[in-house]
C-alpha cells in the first residue's frame, strides 16, 4: 500500500487565512490517523505577489496550533528543497519534455495584446478556438519564433488543451466530477520573466517527486484539478497520481459568500491565527493568539467547521480528533463561520485548565498593571471568577475590585438597592465586623446572618448594599469570600467610604 503523504502548500503572499489553517489541520488529522506524514511546501512561484515575512508567519502559526510538520520548509527532508523558487532547474526539465512532445507551446503575447483581445471578444479564452489568432509558436513560423527567442523577448509556455474531451475526476469528498476540456484554457505553466513555473506545473511535478498520496485542499482549487490530471497523463504518471479531496468553503457568518478579512473587520473577530503587520501598508490585523484564544480551542473549533464526528461530542483533544477524523464525514456544503462558537470553545478550554495555569497567565496582566499579589491568593481569585469569562484577559474586568477599591459606584445599582436606612445598616455592620477575629467565610457569614436575623433586617437588602460597598457594582462571587480575600481592614475601609460617598 502506498504510504500516506500529504502536503500543505501555502503561498507566501500575506497572512495565513483561517481557512488555510483549517486545510492544514485536516491534512494533519488525515495523515496522523493513517500513520502518514505531512509535508510543508512553500509555493512562491508567483514572485510578483511575494510578501516578506509571510513564510515565517505561516511556520509560526502552525507551531502555535501544534500542527507538527514531519518534512519540509524549516524541517528538511530527502526531497529538499521545499521552496518552489529554489527548484527552478528541476521544473525546466519537465517544461522541455512537454515542448518536445508538442503538448505545450511558446507564446509571446504581451499583457497589452491580451487585454486588447479581452476587450474585443467577450469572455475571451486562450484555447483551441483562439490560439491560432495569437502570437505563439503554433501560429508563427519557425524562423519568427527563433528570432523572438534570440532577441531575449519574454515569453511564456502554455499547456495545449485539446477540446471536447471529458475529464473524469474522482474526489474523495465530492465523488465523480466531470469536466469538458472545452471550458479549459491553455494555462501558462512557465514564465521567462522570472524563470519560474506557475503553480499548475510546479504542483504536479512536486507532488509526483515528493510521493504525495493525497491532495487535500480548498474548494477554490477544484477548477484547476482537470488540468493537473492532464499534466499527470502527459508525463505518464497516471498510476502515481494522488487522490484528491476538495474541502468546503468557510462562509460568512451572515449573508452569502466566502469568509473574508472584511467580515472580521466588520463584525469584530480575527480571520488570521496570529496578528499580522502588512509590510507594505503597515496595516495591523488581529490574530486569534493575541486576542486571547487557546490554540486547542481554535483547533477544536476549526475541526468541526465542515467535519461531523457523527456523535454529539463537541470537545475533542488533538489525539481524539486524530482518532475520529475521516474524509467520509467531511461535508460538501460550505460551513458558516460562527465566531461566537469560537468564544464558547475558548470558554470551555479555559474551564478545563487548572486554576494554577490560569493564575500564571493572569499574573502577567497584573504585572503590567504594577499589581503584585501572592500566588495562593491569585489562584483562589481565579477559582472564584473563571466560570464568568471566555478569555484570561477578561478576568481583570471581573475581579479588579479584589486589588483596587471602588472609586465610583454603579448608579443603577444604587438607585435600585441603596435605601434611606442603608447607611445606618452598613455602619452597624461595620461595628459587628470589627469584633470578628476569625474572618473565614463560614464564620463571618454565620455571625452576620445572626445579626441580620436579630435586627429583623432583610438579608437581600443588606447583602446587596454590602456588595455595592465592596465591589462598586452588583457583581462578583460570594461576598464572604471577597471579604476574606481583601481582608478585614480593607472591608471596613470600603464600607466607610461607601457610607460617606453614596450618602
Amino acid at each position: 500500500m502506498k504510504k500516506i503523504r500529504v502536503r500543505f502548500a501555502p503561498s507566501p503572499t500575506g497572512a495565513l487565512h483561517i481557512g488555510g489553517v483549517r486545510t492544514a489541520l485536516y491534512n494533519y488529522l488525515f495523515a496522523k490517523k493513517l500513520g502518514g506524514e505531512m509535508i510543508l511546501r512553500i509555493e512562491d512561484t508567483d514572485s510578483a505577489r511575494f510578501v516578506a515575512g509571510a513564510e515565517e508567519y505561516i511556520i509560526e502559526s502552525l507551531k502555535w496550533l501544534n500542527i507538527n510538520i514531519d518534512e519540509g520548509v524549516g524541517v528538511g527532508g530527502k526531497f529538499a528543497p521545499y521552496r518552489q523558487s529554489e527548484r527552478k532547474d528541476i521544473y525546466r526539465k519537465y517544461i522541455d519534455i512537454l515542448l518536445e512532445k508538442k503538448l505545450a507551446y511558446v507564446a509571446f503575447d504581451t499583457a497589452e495584446e491580451l487585454e486588447a483581445k479581452r476587450s474585443q471578444i467577450a469572455n475571451f479564452q486562450y484555447d483551441a478556438s483562439t490560439r491560432m489568432s495569437m502570437k505563439n509558436s503554433l501560429s508563427l513560423s519557425k524562423e519568427q519564433v527563433e528570432e523572438l527567442i534570440n532577441s531575449n523577448c519574454n515569453f511564456v509556455v502554455r499547456f495545449k488543451i485539446e477540446p471536447n474531451e471529458t475529464i473524469k475526476i474522482y474526489d474523495l469528498i465530492r465523488g465523480e466530477v466531470c469536466v469538458n476540456t472545452s471550458v479549459l484554457d491553455d494555462k501558462v505553466i512557465y514564465k521567462t520573466s522570472d524563470g519560474l513555473p506557475t503553480y499548475h506545473l510546479a504542483n504536479v511535478v512536486d507532488d509526483h517527486l515528493m510521493e504525495i498520496s493525497h491532495v487535500i485542499r480548498g474548494e477554490e482549487w477544484l477548477p484547476s484539478t482537470p488540468l493537473h490530471l492532464l499534466l499527470y497523463r502527459a508525463f505518464g504518471w497516471e498510476d502515481s497520481m494522488p487522490q484528491f479531496a476538495h474541502l468546503p468553503l468557510l462562509l460568512k457568518p451572515d449573508g452569502n459568500g466566502k469568509l473574508s478579512k472584511r467580515d472580521g473587520d466588520r463584525l469584530g473577530f480575527p480571520v488570521f491565527p496570529l496578528v499580522w503587520r502588512d509590510p507594505k501598508t503597515t496595516e495591523i490585523s488581529s490574530g486569534y493568539r493575541e486576542a486571547g484564544y487557546f490554540p486547542e480551542a481554535i483547533v477544536n473549533f476549526l475541526a468541526l467547521l465542515g467535519w461531523n464526528p457523527g456523535t454529539e461530542q463537541e470537545i475533542f483533544s488533538m489525539n481524539e480528533l486524530i482518532q475520529n477524523f475521516s474524509l467520509e464525514r467531511v461535508s460538501k456544503a460550505g460551513a458558516k463561520f460562527d465566531y461566537e462558537k469560537a468564544k464558547w470553545f475558548n470558554h470551555k478550554y479555559l474551564q478545563m485548565k487548572s486554576d494554577d495555569e490560569i493564575a500564571d497567565e493572569f499574573n502577567k496582566i497584573l504585572i503590567e498593571k504594577n499589581i503584585i499579589t501572592d500566588t495562593d491568593t491569585l489562584v483562589r481569585i481565579v477559582a472564584l471568577i473563571k466560570e464568568r469569562v471566555h478569555f484570561v484577559w477578561e478576568l481583570w474586568n471581573e475581579c479588579e475590585f479584589f486589588f483596587v477599591a471602588p472609586k465610583t459606584y454603579d448608579e443603577k445599582a444604587i438607585a435600585k438597592r441603596w435605601k434611606e436606612d442603608s447607611a445606618q445598616q452598613m455602619t452597624e455592620l461595620a461595628e459587628i465586623l470589627k469584633t470578628i477575629d476569625d474572618f473565614s467565610p463560614a464564620n463571618t457569614e454565620k455571625i452576620v446572618m445572626e445579626w441580620i436575623a436579630a435586627k429583623n433586617y432583610s438579608v437581600g437588602a443588606v447583602m446587596n448594599v454590602l456588595r455595592i460597598a465592596l465591589v462598586g457594582a452588583s457583581k462578583g462571587p460570594h461576598l464572604f469570600d471577597i471579604m476574606e480575600i481583601i481582608g478585614k481592614n480593607e472591608t471596613l475601609q470600603r464600607i466607610a467610604a461607601a457610607v460617606e460617598n453614596i450618602n
